[in-house]
């Protein structure tokens, strides 16, 4: 086991693609070691942006993360992902997901079986990215002697899958090439998440272990007090914003605070004293901090590496949520060094 992860970026559809493409070049020179967008409901495709930032850069891994397989036939998925890694010189990642029922639904779509869509995708994006006919009739998505009429750049490049849920986390072992965890999920979930992808890769006969990709806001600066407080403001509204209307899924609640060491009525106690005002500052302690960001000075960082390398995370991407992202960036950036 690696003593840290890898570290990366991340950005996503709320940016405008030219602030997109100006931060790609400050992540190169940075020593980021890769570059993920999130791709958000109804808000900008990031398709233009990842194409800006390959041609701005020539080092940094550049990562869809993710693409769901409603907005995009897993066919067309494939053709764009394709023509990207060409674009690329070999540097692009891709991520998918089932994405967020709600929004699916939003577009006319049923959203009845995302782990059958799931699977259906993997296999039919995988097969044409290894150069491969795909003749496949699956439960939500199919393909019928399908080929993709250029020649793929890198065939068997690994897909990565964002998983959440104890079925989603097994079919990432067996059919991905690395699985993809969300923000606000903490170190103990994450070791549990391990042991089901591992259990899924060894029941396809698979060698575990699977990469491991965690998402989580960072805060990091000289002045560790102030780094957390500012990490708490993030994680209140975070928190807010997955438990929806003081509710969430069963497979959310586990994600969120199943394994964090923080007792459920304690855990929502915060969330509507968060509701009702309080700010989160006051509200949070460092458990929250500890659990679901790396946040402080660079001991912090140091720790928080190490402790989310012990539980299986082999790549860290970061959302800079501090006052400067780019001179925290850049403060992290000269600590971690040169990165494969």
């Amino acid at each position: 086991m690696a003593e840290r992860p890898i570290i990366g970026t991340r950005l996503h559809g709320g940016l405008a693609p030219r602030a997109c493409i100006e931060f790609a070049g400050h992540a190169e020179r940075a020593g980021m070691a890769s570059l993920w967008f999130a791709e958000n409901p109804f808000n900008r495709g990031v398709l233009p942006a990842v194409s800006g930032c390959i041609l701005a850069t020539s080092r940094i891994r550049i990562g869809i993360g993710v693409w769901n397989p409603y907005a995009r036939h897993p066919t067309l998925i494939a053709m764009e992902f394709g023509a990207l890694d060409e674009l690329a010189e070999g540097r692009a990642m891709l991520g998918l997901g089932s994405g967020i029922g709600a929004a699916v639904e939003r577009m006319g779509l049923s959203y009845a079986k995302p782990i059958a869509a799931m699977r259906d995708t993997l296999v039919i994006v995988g097969g044409l990215l290894r150069g491969e006919t795909v003749t496949y009739e699956g439960t939500v998505f199919s393909a019928d002697k399908v080929v993709l009429e250029y020649a793929v750049p890198n065939p068997g490049k690994p897909i990565h899958m964002a998983a959440m849920g104890d079925q989603a986390l097994r079919l990432s072992g067996r059919l991905a090439g690395g699985t993809m965890i969300s923000n606000m999920c903490p170190p103990g979930y994450t070791r549990r998440a391990r042991g089901l992808i591992d259990e899924g890769a060894a029941r396809e006969g698979r060698t575990p272990p699977v990469p491991i990709v965690q998402y989580m806001p960072c805060v990091i600066g000289r002045d560790r007090r102030a780094a957390r407080q500012c990490a708490k403001q993030t994680i209140g509204r975070m928190i807010s914003l997955y438990w929806k209307d003081g509710a969430a899924a069963t497979a959310t609640r586990v994600a969120m605070y199943g394994e964090s060491g923080i007792p459920a009525d304690e855990f929502e106690a915060a969330i509507m004293r968060m509701r009702a005002g309080e700010p989160a500052e006051q509200v949070l302690d460092d458990r929250y901090v500890d659990n679901y960001s790396l946040a402080g000075d660079l001991d912090d960082a140091a720790a928080g590496m190490a402790r989310f390398a012990a539980m299986g995370v082999t790549e860290m991407v970061l959302t800079f949520v501090g006052p400067d992202p780019v001179a925290e960036m850049n403060l992290l950036g000269a600590m971690v060094g040169p990165q494969a």
